[in-house]
């Protein structure tokens, strides 16, 4: 299974260059703060959505006082006067790519504006919701580092007692695929396991794909390039072959 740009996105955001920190610290604050927010708890034991945006913060090495504030102003004890809202776009790329963008903003005009703007400079096109989503499925994915965890065999064992849905692979990771609601016990029983994974996330898997051109693929690939550097876009799915 294939149609993952948010893959190679993790990867490399792992060795970010000095330009591009602030922008990436930026990102996983506010979803250290929505967690806090949403999970009524500033206890990562307690509150399992701000202990994955705080694992991926880590895995950025994001500032141990950074992450320290987003929970603060998450839970309410530190006031900054800002709500973060996160809102889901769709359209469409090069070679009608279909695309799934996760934001995570403090205004709501302004990243809606800016997100068609980059779209359509970009060569695809903003559409309404509902347009492209019907093409994928709302999933858990847990990931697993291939080069730490060599043998598959294991994992795809564990996979199948887990109450996961599915797996796949790709040259850098093991994807276990769960339903929504099952993401936190999945990840829980490979923990037990003493399989620690590199991340857990809600997501979208493809369930319709599409082949575009050389030439329509380099373009495509310009535009996520854009799009990930937007610093209230938090994750981009699309469903490439």
């Amino acid at each position: 299974m294939s149609g993952h740009s948010h893959w190679a996105t993790h990867k490399h955001q792992k060795g970010i260059n000095d330009a591009k920190r602030g922008i990436i610290f930026t990102k996983y604050g506010r979803l250290i703060t929505i967690a806090a927010r949403e999970g009524g708890s500033g206890n990562p034991t307690m509150n399992f959505k701000l202990r994955l945006a705080i694992d991926q913060a880590k895995s950025v090495n994001m500032p141990k006082e950074n992450i320290d504030r987003a929970v603060k102003v998450g839970t309410g004890e530190a006031k900054d006067g800002v709500q973060i809202d996160e809102i889901v776009y769709e359209g469409y790329g090069p070679g009608q790519v279909a695309l799934i963008i996760e934001t995570a903003t403090d205004n709501r005009n302004r990243t809606v504006s800016e997100i068609k703007s980059l779209l359509t400079k970009g060569g695809g096109k903003f559409v309404a919701s509902g347009a492209v989503s019907f093409m994928f499925r709302h999933t858990g994915l847990i990931s697993f580092s291939r080069e730490k965890y060599t043998s598959l065999e294991a994992l795809e064992a564990e996979t199948l007692e887990s109450g996961a849905d599915d797996f796949f692979t790709t040259d850098e990771v093991f994807v276990v695929v769960t339903a929504v609601e099952m993401l936190q016990s999945v990840e829980e029983y490979f923990r037990n396991k003493g399989f620690l994974c590199e991340s857990a996330e809600l997501g979208y898997v493809p369930t319709q794909t599409v082949s575009p051109s050389r030439d329509e693929l380099a373009s495509l690939e310009k535009l996520l390039e854009t799009l990930e550097d937007h610093q209230d876009v938090q994750k981009i799915w699309n469903n490439l072959d």
